[in-house]
C-alpha cells in the first residue's frame, strides 16, 4: 500500500467506506419501510419516483455544480448521502416527510455514481482499465460484506435498530467525504459541456436505458418478494447480500481482467443472457417448485443478480475506448444516468401497476422481455 500513490491509496479507503455505508442502507431499507410504515405493494412501487428522480435530475445537479472538479463534487454528493441517511433514520416521522430525505440521499447517490467510475479509470494504466474497475468493485464487496454481516450480527444478536443502523452509514458517508476532499483536485468543465449529447455515443445511452430499467426491478422488486411473498426478515437479506459479497470478491476482478481480455460485447451478451434465466426464476420459482425451493431459487437469482450488476463495468469501459475527446467520459457517464433514469422511474411505476393488477410473476416477465432486448442490442458493440 505504501507504493501506491496517494489519490489511489486515498480512493480505495473511499471506495471501502462507500461500499460499507451503502451495505448497511440496502440491508435493512426494504424491512425499515414495511416495519416503520406499513406500506402497500402499490407505494413501494410509487417510493422509487423520489428515490430516483434525482437520477433523471443528475445532469442538471451536476451543471448547477460547474465550478467544481470531479473529485470536489463527489465530497459533496457523499455530504448529501451522509445527512440524507441520518434524516431518514432520526427525522421522519411519517411517510411523506421521509421521501423528502430520501430525495436527498438519492442525490448523493447519483451524483457519485458516474464520478465514482470515472474516477476509477483515470487512475489505471492504459488497456487495465476493466481491470482497474474490478479491483475497486472487489474493495467495495468486501466493505458491503462487512456492513451486511454487521446488520446480520446487530439484528440477530445485539437488538440493533434502524436509527442505530442508518447513524453508522452517516459516520461512513461522511468519511467517504473527506477522504475525497483530500484527493488532489483535477480541472471542472464547463456547464454547457455537461448538457451534450452526441451522435456518436448513441448505443452507449441506450444500453444505459436497458441497463436502468432491468437495474430498477431488481432494486425495487426483486428484495420486495423476499420480504412479502417470502416473509424473510432482516437478517435474510443481510445474509444473501453477505453471499454475494463474498462471490463478489473474485467474480468482480475477474469481469474486469474479462473486460480487457474479451471485449465489452461479450460480457454485455453474456449478461443479458443470464438474466433472462434470473427474471423467469424470480417470477415462476414458486410456480414451479415447492415453497421451500423457490425461497431457495429465489434467493439464488438474488446473488447472481446483485454480481451481473457488475458488468455495468463494461459499459463505462466501452464509452472510455470510443470517447471522441477524454473530457466526454465524465459528462457522458453522468448523462447516461440522467437518460436511463426517465425509462427506470417509469418501469418502476409500471412494475408497482402489474404487481398490483396481474402479480408479481408478470413484474418479472417484463424483465425478462427487456433481457432479450438487451442482449441483442449488446451485439452492435464494437470498438479498436
Amino acid at each position: 500500500m505504501s507504493t501506491l500513490p496517494r489519490d489511489f491509496r486515498l480512493f480505495l479507503a473511499a471506495t471501502f467506506a462507500f461500499g460499507f455505508s451503502q451495505s448497511l442502507v440496502d440491508s435493512t431499507f426494504n424491512n425499515f419501510l414495511n416495519e416503520t410504515f406499513f406500506i402497500s405493494d402499490w407505494q413501494r412501487g410509487f417510493l422509487e419516483l423520489p428515490r430516483e428522480l434525482p437520477g433523471f435530475l443528475v445532469v442538471f445537479f451536476a451543471a448547477i455544480f460547474f465550478f467544481l472538479c470531479s473529485r470536489r463534487l463527489a465530497f459533496v454528493a457523499n455530504l448529501l448521502c451522509a445527512f440524507g441517511i441520518l434524516l431518514i433514520g432520526f427525522g421522519s416521522p411519517s411517510f411523506p416527510v421521509m421521501l423528502i430525505w430520501l430525495f436527498i440521499f438519492s442525490i448523493g447517490q447519483h451524483l457519485f455514481i458516474p464520478l465514482n467510475q470515472s474516477i476509477g479509470m483515470e487512475l489505471a494504466y492504459e488497456g487495465q482499465k476493466g481491470r482497474r474497475l474490478g479491483q475497486f468493485s472487489a474493495v467495495a464487496n468486501l466493505a458491503m460484506i462487512l456492513g451486511s454481516f454487521a446488520i446480520f450480527l446487530g439484528f440477530k444478536f445485539f437488538h440493533l435498530t434502524f436509527q442505530i443502523s442508518y447513524a453508522i452509514a452517516f459516520l461512513g458517508f461522511l468519511t467517504v467525504a473527506v477522504l475525497l476532499y483530500r484527493m488532489k483536485k483535477d480541472q471542472p468543465y464547463t456547464a454547457r459541456s455537461k448538457f451534450q449529447l452526441r451522435r456518436e455515443y448513441k448505443l452507449f445511452y441506450w444500453l444505459n436505458i436497458l441497463y436502468g430499467t432491468r437495474k430498477q426491478l431488481f432494486l425495487t422488486f426483486a428484495p420486495w418478494v423476499l420480504v412479502t411473498v417470502f416473509h424473510q426478515k432482516t437478517q435474510v437479506l443481510a445474509t444473501l447480500l453477505t453471499i454475494g459479497g463474498v462471490l463478489g470478491i473474485f467474480f468482480k476482478p475477474l469481469i474486469g481482467w474479462a473486460i480487457d481480455k474479451l471485449g465489452e460485447r461479450f460480457i454485455l451478451t453474456s449478461e443479458a443472457a443470464l438474466l433472462i434465466v434470473v427474471c423467469l426464476g424470480y417470477g415462476y420459482s414458486r410456480v414451479l417448485f415447492s415453497e421451500t425451493t423457490a425461497l431457495w431459487v429465489t434467493s439464488s437469482c438474488l446473488i447472481a443478480d446483485q454480481l451481473l450488476l457488475s458488468a455495468g463495468m463494461a459499459r463505462a469501459t466501452y464509452l472510455q475506448k470510443i470517447a471522441v475527446r477524454p473530457e466526454d467520459v465524465t459528462q457522458t457517464l453522468t448523462m447516461g444516468v440522467t437518460i436511463d433514469h426517465i425509462f427506470s422511474i417509469s418501469v418502476a411505476l409500471l412494475g408497482g401497476l402489474i404487481w398490483v393488477k396481474w402479480g408479481y410473476q408478470y413484474v418479472f416477465l417484463l424483465g425478462a422481455a427487456i433481457a432479450v432486448l438487451n442482449f441483442f442490442s449488446a451485439l452492435r458493440v464494437k470498438t479498436k
